[in-house]
C-alpha cells in the first residue's frame, strides 16, 4: 500500500473515532413550583409569639455541618464520630472507590494493548554441537472506537460513579439524620424520667402527710393504700423510660461505630429550642438532595447505555501488528537480519441476528424512559415531604404554645387542691385526679417537644441537608490520562 492510500486510511480511522451514534443526553424536565406552600409568610402572621417560624430570607440555604443549627455541643461531637466511624457510611465509601476505578477500567480501552513474549531455547547432540534460538517478539492490537461504543461505556461509568457518590452522599444525610433523631429521643426520655422523679416525690411527701392526717384522726387509714399505689404506679411507670432510653443510647452506639456495651450518655433533660431553619425555594431542591441527583445521574447513564446498543448496528474493525526479533543464535539476535514485522487489519459486521439489536436498543430506551419516571417521582416526593414537614413543625409549635399554657393552670390547680386536702376540705381522691391530670399534661408536653425536634431534623434532612450538587465528582474528558479526582475518606 502507498504512502498515500496509508494516510487516507489512517484519516478515516481517526475521522469515525469522532463519531458518536448514540443519542445525546438532555436533562428532562421536572416538576416544580414557585415557592413552597406551608412556608407562606401568611400561614405565620397571625402565629403566636415563641412559636416556630422558617428563616428569613426564605431564599437562605442550610450549609456544611447543619446539625451545628441546634447548637448542641454533644450532639456536633456524635456527628463528628459518625462521619469518621459509621461502618455503613465506610461500606458506600468503598462502593464509590471501586466505581471510580471501573471508569479507569472502562477508559484503558480507548488504547492498544501491547504484549511482549521473549523465549530463548537450546540444543546439542550426542557429538558435542549445540545450538541455540533466540526470540523477542511485540505483539499489539487496536479496536478504534469508530462509533462511540467504548466512549459510551466510559460514559455509563463516569455517570455510575457519580450515582455512587449521591448514594454515599444520600446515605451520610440518612445516617446523620437518625443519630440527631436518637439524640434528640433520649433526651426526651430523660425529661419523661425527670417528670416522674417529680411526681414520685411528690407522692412521697403526700404518704408522710397522710400518714400523719390518718394519727390527728383527720383522715381515714383507707387513704393510705391509695396513695402507696400512686407511689407504686409512678415508680413502675419511670422503669419503662429508663428502658426506653437505654435502647436509644446502644442505637447511637451502633451509628457512631461503637460496641453498645462500652457507651454510655450522661443524663440530661431535652431544652433544645427548635431553630428556624432556611427552606429555601423549591428551584433549589433539585440541587440539594443527593437522591434527587443520584435519580438524574441514573438517567444520563441510561442514555449512554442506549448508545452502547445503537453501536452494535455498526462494523467493528480492529488493527494487529507484531515484531521484534528473531536469531538461530544469541550472538545474531540484535543484528538488523533478525528484525522482523507485520501488519494486519480486519472488520466484522454482524449480518443476521433475527432482531436482537433492536430489542436490546428497545430494551434500554424502555430502561431509561422508566428512569425519567423515577427521576420527576423522586422530585415529587421530596417536595411532598418538605411540605409535610413544614406543616408538622408550624402544628406541632403551636401545639407546644398552648400544651405549656395547660400545664401551668394543671401545676396551679394540683397546688390549690393540695392546701385543700391538707386542711381536711377535700379527699384524696379529688387531688390523685388533678395530680394524674398535671401528669399526663406534663407527659403531653415532652412528647410535643420531641416531636418538634425530630420534625425539625426530618425537614433538615428533606431539604437535603448542607449538599449541593456542585459536590459531585466531576467526570474527566474520555480522551484525558489524568486520573480522577482524588475521593476524600470519610
Amino acid at each position: 500500500m502507498s504512502i498515500d492510500k496509508q494516510c487516507v486510511v489512517v484519516f478515516c480511522i481517526i475521522f469515525l473515532s469522532g463519531c458518536n451514534v448514540g443519542p445525546k443526553y438532555v436533562k428532562p424536565a421536572a416538576p416544580s413550583a414557585p415557592a413552597y406552600k406551608e412556608s407562606a409568610p401568611a400561614e405565620y402572621s397571625a402565629a403566636p409569639p415563641g412559636t416556630w417560624q422558617p428563616a428569613q430570607p426564605q431564599d437562605a440555604k442550610l450549609k456544611g455541618k447543619w446539625w451545628e443549627i441546634f447548637n448542641e455541643p454533644e450532639l456536633n461531637a456524635l456527628e463528628g464520630q459518625l462521619n469518621i466511624d459509621n461502618q455503613t457510611i465506610k461500606q458506600y465509601f468503598e462502593n464509590f472507590m471501586a466505581a471510580r476505578a471501573q471508569v479507569r477500567e472502562a477508559r484503558a480501552g480507548l488504547f492498544p494493548t501491547l504484549t511482549a513474549n521473549p523465549a530463548l531455547s537450546a540444543s546439542g547432540t550426542g557429538n558435542g554441537a549445540t545450538s541455540s534460538t533466540g526470540t523477542l517478539p511485540l505483539e499489539a492490537s487496536w479496536a478504534p472506537d469508530l462509533w462511540g461504543r467504548v466512549r459510551n461505556t466510559i460514559h455509563e461509568y463516569q455517570y455510575a460513579a457519580q450515582i455512587s457518590s449521591a448514594d454515599l452522599e444520600n446515605e451520610k444525610l440518612t445516617e446523620q439524620a437518625t443519630l440527631a433523631e436518637y439524640y434528640f429521643e433520649l433526651r426526651g426520655q430523660d425529661s419523661l424520667q425527670e417528670v416522674y422523679n417529680q411526681i414520685v416525690a411528690a407522692y412521697r411527701e403526700e404518704l408522710k402527710l397522710t400518714k400523719a392526717l390518718v394519727d390527728t384522726g383527720i383522715d381515714s387509714p383507707q387513704v393510705i393504700p391509695q396513695v402507696e399505689e400512686s407511689v407504686e404506679a409512678a415508680e413502675a411507670a419511670a422503669v419503662g423510660v429508663a428502658a426506653n432510653r437505654a435502647i436509644y443510647e446502644h442505637a447511637i452506639a451502633t451509628l457512631i461505630g461503637k460496641p453498645a456495651s462500652t457507651f454510655s450518655m450522661p443524663v440530661k433533660g431535652l431544652t433544645t429550642p427548635v431553630p428556624a431553619i432556611p427552606v429555601g425555594v423549591p428551584s433549589q431542591l433539585l440541587e440539594r438532595r443527593p437522591d434527587i441527583a443520584a435519580a438524574e445521574r441514573t438517567m444520563a447513564e441510561a442514555n449512554a447505555v442506549i448508545g452502547i446498543g445503537k453501536a452494535a448496528y455498526y462494523p467493528t474493525l480492529s488493527l494487529s501488528g507484531s515484531g521484534g526479533l528473531q536469531s538461530s543464535g544469541i550472538s545474531k539476535l540484535f543484528s538488523l537480519p533478525s528484525v522482523f514485522w507485520s501488519l494486519g487489519a480486519s472488520a466484522a459486521q454482524t449480518l443476521f441476528d433475527a432482531g436482537l439489536r433492536n430489542a436490546t436498543v428497545a430494551q434500554y430506551t424502555a430502561t431509561y424512559n422508566a428512569d425519567v419516571a423515577l427521576y420527576r417521582q423522586t422530585v415529587l416526593t421530596a417536595f411532598q415531604q418538605v411540605e409535610d414537614y413544614i406543616a408538622a413543625l408550624k402544628v406541632v409549635s403551636r401545639q407546644i404554645e398552648r400544651q405549656n399554657a395547660a400545664v401551668h393552670s394543671g401545676q396551679t390547680y394540683v397546688n390549690l387542691e393540695a392546701s385543700r386536702y391538707q386542711t381536711g376540705l377535700d379527699p384524696y381522691i379529688t387531688l390523685i385526679v388533678a395530680q394524674l391530670t398535671l401528669l399526663n399534661d406534663q407527659l403531653t408536653q415532652v412528647t410535643y417537644h420531641v416531636n418538634e425536634m425530630t420534625s425539625a431534623v426530618q425537614l433538615i434532612q428533606a431539604l437535603g441537608g448542607g449538599w449541593d450538587a456542585s459536590q459531585l465528582p466531576t467526570p474527566p474528558q474520555v480522551t484525558s490520562k489524568e486520573p480522577l479526582p482524588a475521593a476524600k475518606t470519610p
